[in-house]
């Protein structure tokens, strides 16, 4: 079954971090790039970063860019993204994308809340 599965959403204060993870199952994530993307309450989606099947060439929206860090470990099959110094905008569904040409998996989406 071709799935991709994320993890370490949350509830953190503003300032915090998290480190959301994306495994992949059913196929080899390695050739695939790794998108994440992330959707607030009554706003539209957007892509947060994106990262090569290599991981040579990363790409961050500017609202993230110095904050976040996007990696993957192509031995694990998976694809992480590290958050650093949260703000409550940064509250949404996060999820992460494996796209390939003529191929597009997606996972179902991990919650994280900045709050105090």
């Amino acid at each position: 079954q071709t799935q991709l599965v994320e993890s370490g959403g949350g509830l953190v204060q503003p300032g915090g971090s998290l480190r959301l993870s994306c495994a992949a199952s059913g196929f080899s994530l390695g050739y695939y790039d790794i998108s994440w993307l992330r959707q607030a309450p009554g706003k539209e989606r957007e892509r947060v970063s994106c990262i090569s099947s290599s991981g040579g060439s990363t790409n961050y929206a500017d609202s993230v860019k110095g904050r976040f860090t996007i990696s993957r470990d192509n031995a694990k099959n998976s694809g992480y993204l590290q958050m650093d110094s949260l703000e409550p905008e940064d509250t949404a569904v996060y999820y992460c994308n494996a796209r390939l040409i003529g191929r597009e998996v997606w996972g179902q989406g991990t919650q994280v809340t900045v709050s105090s």
